[in-house]
């Protein structure tokens, strides 16, 4: 994992931000999972990031805590959507680290439509 993002480790948090069609950047604070050489964001298909990234792939992570205050640097990367295979391997991992409040936050959430898997490359 190439050194910018070893400030991610031990992290529960990180601020995801992403772009509106006019530049305007949105910064949101999420749980995420890293694996191999990506960093990946569980969201539902209904939430204003998915539909960001749709139009704009550029984004920048940071680590943070849950309140979204900033504990660490900015690092650019690009996002795409995982395939259903690799979604399976990383809501499986997201329950594992996250526990009882993955499975909170999954019945809160569940009117937001269908979850879909954010890879961040860095």
């Amino acid at each position: 994992m190439p050194a910018n993002t070893q400030q991610f480790e031990n992290e529960s948090y990180l601020n995801l931000e992403t772009y509106r069609k006019n530049n305007h950047p949105i910064v949101t604070p999420v749980w995420f999972i890293r694996k191999d050489k990506d960093i990946f964001v569980v969201t539902r298909e209904k939430t204003g990031k998915v539909k960001r990234i749709k139009n704009n792939n550029v984004v920048r992570v940071a680590p943070c805590n849950y309140r979204g205050v900033s504990k660490g640097t900015w690092v650019a990367g690009t996002a795409r959507f995982v395939d259903s295979q690799e979604k399976r391997d990383i809501l499986r991992i997201r329950s594992k680290k996250y526990g009882i409040k993955a499975k909170i936050a999954s019945l809160l959430s569940i009117r937001k439509g269908d979850y879909v898997v954010i890879a961040v490359q860095v």
